[in-house]
């Protein structure tokens, strides 16, 4: 589970030595817990899910500021469908429901959900919305925030929408690692009807 050690591998110098730190520290921790979310998500969407996670590999510079992890019904890539999402920045751990990187569709999945804001009123109120993957501001939880971000989803060719929950770096939960993983799996479960409707979006 993550600890302290974990938030702290944003804090070291130069791209080698934190992916060093990234590989060493994070990864092994996106690999059992992602292992965890398939055993429990595959048999709910009827569908086996893959794991990815992130190498980023294209930088040749600038360590990563954050770095993640996907659940995704496709085994190549995750990016051109909404998918499950696992991260860490340096001031908290994010659960998220992705649509990011112009998926195929996304104007279709953007409507899907604008036309069934039912989907959002069952969420505990303590989730969070993000429309931007490269920063760490989220937003809190309304139905107007939720129409604002999908509707900029829909019409922005940049847009992006993501919804889940957060677990900041000073939060009790890491004393208590079975309650965190609960409280993560939970997160994704909430988010599961979400996505079995904008999935079959993707899928037209």
């Amino acid at each position: 589970m993550f600890t302290e050690e974990s938030f702290k591998v944003f804090d070291i110098e130069g791209l080698d030595n934190r992916m060093a730190a990234i590989r060493s520290e994070i990864q092994p921790i996106f690999q059992e817990l992602n292992e965890y979310f398939q055993e429990k998500l595959s048999p709910v969407a009827g569908e086996e899910f893959f794991i990815h996670i992130a190498q980023h590999r294209r930088r040749t510079t600038h360590a990563p500021e954050n770095t993640w992890s996907a659940l995704s019904r496709k085994k190549r890539g995750y990016k051109m469908e909404p998918h499950f999402q696992l991260g860490i920045w340096p001031d908290y751990v994010f659960m998220w429901l992705s649509c990011i990187d112009q998926p195929k569709n996304e104007q279709a999945i953007a409507q899907k959900m604008l036309d069934e804001p039912e989907l959002f009123t069952k969420l505990s109120s303590d989730f969070k919305l993000s429309g931007d993957h490269t920063k760490a501001e989220v937003k809190d939880l309304s139905a107007e925030a939720v129409e604002k971000l999908l509707i900029r989803f829909r019409d922005v060719k940049k847009g992006e929408f993501q919804i889940g929950r957060i677990i900041s770096k000073d939060s009790p939960l890491w004393k208590e690692p079975e309650a965190a993983k609960s409280y993560m799996i939970k997160t994704y479960q909430q988010l599961m009807p979400i996505y079995q409707a904008i999935i079959q979006e993707a899928a037209e």
